[in-house]
């Protein structure tokens, strides 16, 4: 279970959940065409893909102990949590913009930005027309980590206290820029994984008990947020998927088939620069592909492991083979 002090189940929880997201990105606007099972299989994919991730931080935030720092080391919380996160938001989202702008006159780019001013205000105030919305986690995930100890001074100490109030955050209407809304809606995850951390053996034994139990619950959830999507809100499905997913996911990595797949934990361990550098790497592999043949009809069957390939291996071996020569960038992809 440990490798280094690391909680091996928790890294292989991240290899399943980058996956996911590799598989949600390799279409990015328009599907190909004659391939609905793909935009079902999509569909699906994020109704819980990124709740899972914010389980997954809060549980390691809340483990780690940084979710309840004295106040006197919140400054520096906050500048080791910038360097880790703003700083590659910024550096990544800004390639993204550049890679896209240069790039468009030549090859299929995907969410082209229309000039170089409208792709800043878009990357960091009207953030839902973002040219790089695949980085959105990162900046959220900071502020998250930095509220997260004053505001459980505020609340007693009291992560419950603290669920309460995200849940309200979850319902309430909240403006669309800054990813504030993002903010308000995927706290509440955080804040259950951060419980999940805190109720520690029982946790982990309700997941294993039940595993089963949770992942059929969860295809029954994801069922049910397709065929009644009229009645079922997406903030509600989005809510109800989400929940399941956590000790669904999290109980599956955990199964013996699962618990020593060092595929998974290979690339849970490199889940970060994964996430930073998929959508490049899958942009410039699908333009490249484009230029043979379209991505409609059958050639999907090609495009998409190929993308998938592209979207998973490709930040590893530039993180390892030019990342890894340039300290600044090594450390802030670790």
């Amino acid at each position: 279970m440990q490798n280094n002090n690391r909680r091996e189940d928790l890294d292989r929880a991240k290899g399943l959940g980058i996956l996911l997201v590799v598989l949600g990105h390799i279409v990015a606007r328009q599907p190909p065409l004659h391939n609905e099972w793909y935009v079902v299989l999509k569909y699906a994919i994020y109704q819980f893909h990124m709740p899972f991730f914010m389980y997954l931080s809060g549980y390691v935030t809340f483990l780690s102990g940084a979710a309840r720092l004295p106040s006197q080391a919140w400054p520096k919380l906050a500048a080791r949590r910038a360097s880790r996160l703003l700083l590659p938001f910024v550096i990544f989202g800004l390639t993204i913009v550049a890679g896209k702008l240069l790039l468009g006159p030549y090859l299929h780019v995907d969410n082209l930005p229309m000039s170089a001013g409208q792709a800043l205000s878009a990357l960091l105030w009207d953030t839902d027309h973002s040219p790089a919305t695949s980085v959105w986690y990162i900046a959220v995930l900071f502020v998250l980590c930095v509220s997260t100890p004053p505001l459980l001074r505020l609340l007693a100490g009291r992560t419950r206290n603290l669920l309460l109030l995200t849940v309200a955050l979850y319902v309430l209407p909240v403006p669309h820029v800054m990813y504030l809304d993002r903010v308000a809606g995927y706290y509440v995850f955080f804040v259950l994984g951060g419980l999940a951390a805190e109720a520690g053996e029982h946790w982990l034994g309700i997941m294993d008990r039940h595993v089963r139990g949770w992942l059929a619950a969860l295809v029954a959830a994801l069922a049910a947020s397709y065929f009644l999507s009229t009645w079922l809100t997406h903030p509600a499905a989005l809510f109800l998927c989400g929940v399941i997913s956590m000790p669904a996911l999290h109980g599956l990595v955990r199964l013996p088939a699962l618990s020593k797949a060092q595929g998974l934990l290979l690339v849970g361990c490199y889940s970060f620069v994964i996430y930073l550098l998929n959508t490049p790497c899958i942009g410039l592999a699908k333009a490249l592909l484009w230029k043979l043949m379209p991505w409609d009809g059958l050639n999907f069957l090609l495009y998409a492991p190929v993308l998938m390939a592209a979207g998973t291996f490709g930040p590893i071996l530039i993180k390892r083979h030019l990342l890894r020569r340039i300290p600044a960038l090594d450390r802030m992809t670790a």
